[in-house]
């Protein structure tokens, strides 16, 4: 079985995009993991700006060695515009969130030298608030977590990638104590058992029934649970009675938020 790692790809001359190096937040707990056998173009990064962590999960269309050397580009943009638009002490987030999916979108399309379709989640979170400013692009599944309900989050506009002149309206989430936000690219929800697929409902129900305030845990758990659904040996002998191979087809990615029980001091 694969193992469990630490979103961070290595560090190389223009082919990778640098590992996300976030700091230990008071306030949140954001961990990014996927299955070591990567193929596809899934991508996480994150900046703590003062008082806000600014994070980008997408997946990019295409395999690891075309989609790679984009998101070098994507993270260049990502990075430099994160800081200008959110380092003011009084940005305004869903403003900075549109700005910050529009250019890079753009950036996705220039470095691609055309279209490429990106899913993409983008959000700004206010550590003090325990608020989310967010954009859902496309086909990533977001499921919210807290003391009232367990619901999956509308996507709010088209995929990155596709129109230069998209425009970009962004939704705001309140985190109560211990509420869990779970991120996962469509490898999980399109792991496959055959005929039968890992599904959106499979992840829901692993985050209800989530005992853990460990964004770390809770990412391994759907993790192991997806790997070994489309490992099962019912799986194996699928693709042999139909003559399918079983390359690495798609990453598997998770991505856990969990605003902590304790107060947090202003930044």
């Amino acid at each position: 079985m694969a193992s469990v790692t630490e979103f961070a790809a290595p560090s190389g001359p223009g082919s990778n995009p640098s590992p996300a190096n976030l700091p230990q937040l008071e306030g949140l707990d954001l961990k990014a993991r996927y299955y070591s056998e990567r193929c596809g173009g899934d991508f996480f990064d994150g900046v703590a700006i003062g008082c806000r962590v600014v994070f980008l999960l997408t997946d990019i269309a295409g395999r690891r060695a075309q989609a790679h050397p984009i998101a070098v580009e994507v993270q260049k943009v990502f990075r430099t515009r994160a800081r200008e638009l959110f380092e003011p002490a009084g940005a305004n987030e869903s403003e900075g969130i549109a700005l910050l999916a529009r250019d890079v979108n753009r950036a996705l399309i220039e470095a691609a030298q055309g279209v490429r379709f990106a899913p993409a989640f983008l959000g700004c979170f206010n550590l003090t608030l325990g608020i989310l400013t967010y954009h859902n692009a496309g086909r990533l599944l977001a499921v919210f977590h807290d003391a009232e309900s367990v619901r999956v989050l509308e996507a709010g506009g088209i995929p990155l990638g596709l129109f230069t002149h998209s425009t970009y309206e962004p939704a705001v989430l309140a985190f109560g104590p211990r509420a869990k936000l779970l991120l996962v690219t469509k490898g999980i929800t399109e792991n496959r058992r055959g005929s039968a697929t890992f599904g959106g409902d499979r992840v829901r129900q692993l985050l209800e029934n989530s005992n853990t305030d460990s964004a770390s845990q809770i990412c391994e758990v759907v993790l192991r649970e997806a790997y070994e659904f489309g490992h099962h040996p019912w799986s194996r002998a699928y693709s042999l009675l139909h003559l399918r191979k079983q390359p690495c087809s798609d990453d598997l990615t998770a991505v856990a938020l969990v605003r902590p029980d304790q107060p947090v001091r202003d930044c």
